[in-house]
Parts: structure tokens; sequence; C-alpha cells
């Protein structure tokens, strides 16, 4: 309520900004209309030394033209707090997210540390109790190494291992490991298509993609997990689509899905847990790659597709597949120097 209120205390201030502006620039023009009257009636009478209409008209426009660009100021510094704003609100949203899924796993941890520590317990339970924790220790890594990917893509520095791959065979081998961890079960999804297109691919990064669509799909799922995917090409690009029969995406939301931090709340599973940053992840990947990431959806409840285009090697931007595999080269020449020292 807070933030609505601090919004609506700028939109204010903006209007109220605007309205000043406007009125002072009319009374810039009855000024000078007032005075052009005055000069016309009784200008046989005034000197022409006193008389310049040069210079009433040069007054006029620059002081028009300096009301206009403050104007114009203001409004650049109103679209600027404004984004502010929003940047702000969702990096709150991310602090409480990631203190929640931080907090989560460290208060599980310490409740079967405390349990083990207090109390004697059967070597059948404690190994019970080590591999949960082993498992929540997993996951606190994951998340912390994926914030640390994030900020690392975005400063180019993250290293990949770009390959030319058979992409059928590549896309099947990621489907099949995405389905195992996410205990998708193989009755669950169907595989359309083939293609016998090579693409240049870092394996590990299109992983992280390929997983992400399989955990939101189980994630935002009212009912059994159901997917399609479609794979097929044309003559320059290779395309997925991942179609889900989850719980769909508004129009106004796929607009914004792809930002960084952003998560989409629906009352059907309001337990979801996130960062808001797995599909800004994901779309970067493919935009590094070459190629594009979009989203559509029918509407509410009626499931979600998810289209990955990817470049065809020695086809599609030919320099972007050969510039990748050349970062590669260097990645690994720089890895054995360091290694030799």
């Amino acid at each position: 309520m807070r933030k609505r209120n601090s919004l609506l205390y700028y939109v204010l201030v903006f209007t109220s900004a605007q309205i000043a502006w406007l009125s002072l620039v009319g009374l810039w023009i009855y000024w000078y209309v007032s005075n052009y009257v005055i000069m016309t009636k009784v200008g046989e009478n005034v000197p022409p030394q006193i008389i310049s209409e040069a210079s009433n008209v040069f007054a006029l426009v620059s002081g028009l033209i300096l009301l206009v660009l403050i104007s114009v100021s203001m409004s650049l510094i109103f679209i600027y707090l404004t984004r502010q704003m929003n940047i702000t609100r969702l990096y709150d949203n991310f602090i409480a997210n990631i203190t929640h899924e931080l907090k989560s796993p460290l208060s599980s941890i310490q409740l079967y540390l405390e349990t083990m520590n207090s109390r004697n317990i059967p070597e059948i339970k404690k190994k019970e109790f080590l591999n949960l924790m082993m498992k929540d220790a997993d996951r606190l890594n994951k998340l912390i190494t994926s914030i640390l990917n994030i900020s690392q893509l975005e400063k180019k520095h993250l290293a990949y291992n770009f390959q030319v791959c058979k992409f059928d065979q590549l896309i099947n081998e990621l489907i099949n490991e995405a389905s195992e961890q996410f205990k998708i079960g193989k009755d669950s999804f169907i595989i359309e298509g083939k293609t016998s297109s090579r693409s240049v691919v870092d394996r590990s990064a299109l992983k992280i993609v390929i997983n992400n669509l399989f955990d939101n799909a189980a994630k935002y799922s009212d009912g059994p997990v159901k997917l399609k995917i479609h794979l097929e090409a044309n003559k320059k690009f290779i395309q997925v689509k991942v179609s889900d029969s989850g719980i769909g995406i508004s129009p106004r939301d796929q607009k914004t899905i792809f930002q960084k931090f952003q998560r989409i709340y629906n009352k059907n599973v309001p337990n979801v847990k996130g960062t808001g940053l797995g599909l800004y992840w994901a779309k970067e990947i493919i935009k590094y790659h070459g190629g594009k990431m979009s989203v559509s959806s029918p509407g509410i409840g009626k499931g979600t597709t998810f289209t990955i285009e990817l470049p065809i090697f020695q086809t599609a931007k030919r320099r972007r597949g050969k510039r990748l595999l050349k970062i590669t080269r260097k990645t690994k020449q720089q890895m054995e120097a360091s290694d030799e020292f």
C-alpha cells in the first residue's frame, strides 16, 4: 500500500509541475500578445529606440524553448524515477525470495544437527538425516552458483565450452536427463519431429535452459505434468518448442516473464519457490548462442509454450558460430597456461 501511495505521490508531483509550466507558458504568451497589442496601438507615439520587435520575438521564442526543455527534462526525470521504483520493487521481491530460499534449507540443516547433538539417534536415522542435510546443502550450493553465474553472464565473464553438436542427439539426452532429475515419467512427455542439423552449443548451458523449462512445468501445473517437445528446422535455424498443460500465463505477464527477478503469482499454485532468475538466465544463454527465446500462452489455465531458436552451424550466422568456437579455444588455452604455473 505504501508503494502505491509513493507512486501516486510522484504522479501528482509530475502532473502539478506540468500544469505549472503550462501556466507559465500561457502567461508568457499572454505577455507577448499584450505587448504586441499595446505597441500596435501606441507604437507611433513611442520613440523607435524603445521599440524592438525583433528582441521581443527573440525573448518569446527563447523563453518557450527554455520552458519546453525544462518540461522535457522533468518528463525524463519522471520516467527515470518510475524505472528506478520498478527496479527497487523487483529487487525487494528478489531479496525476499532469496532470503526464503536460503533460510529454508539452513533451518532444516540446523534442526537436524540440533536433533543429532541433543539425542541419541539410531544409526539408520543418522544416515537419513545426513542424506537430507546433503540434499539441502546441494540446494544451497546450486542457488548460490546460479546467482554467481548470472553476475558472470552479465559481465561476459562466464566460461563456455562450445562444440559443434548433432542437435537431435543432444536435445534427446538433455530431455531424458531433465525428466529424471525432476521426476517426470517418460509417459508424461512426447518428442515430435526431428532434425539432422548441427549447431554450436555449450552442453552444460543448454542443459540449464532445458532444466529450467522442465522445472517450471512441474512447478506451475496443478495436475499431472504433460509436456510436448516439438523439433524442426529451416534453412537457418533449429526450433525447439516445449509446451506444457500447466496454469498458463496471462498476456500481461508474457511481456515481463523474461525480466530479472520477475515471478508470476497464481492463486492455484501460491507456494511455488524460486528467485525469479531462471527464465532470465535461460534467455540470456540462448541469446549468447546467437538464438532467440520466446513464450506464448492462450491464457490462464491453457498451458504455455516456450520456443527456442538456435542457428544451424555453417548456415546461419557463420561468423557467430566460428567466434563461439574461438572463445572456447581461447578459454582452454588460458586454463592450460594457468595450470602450467
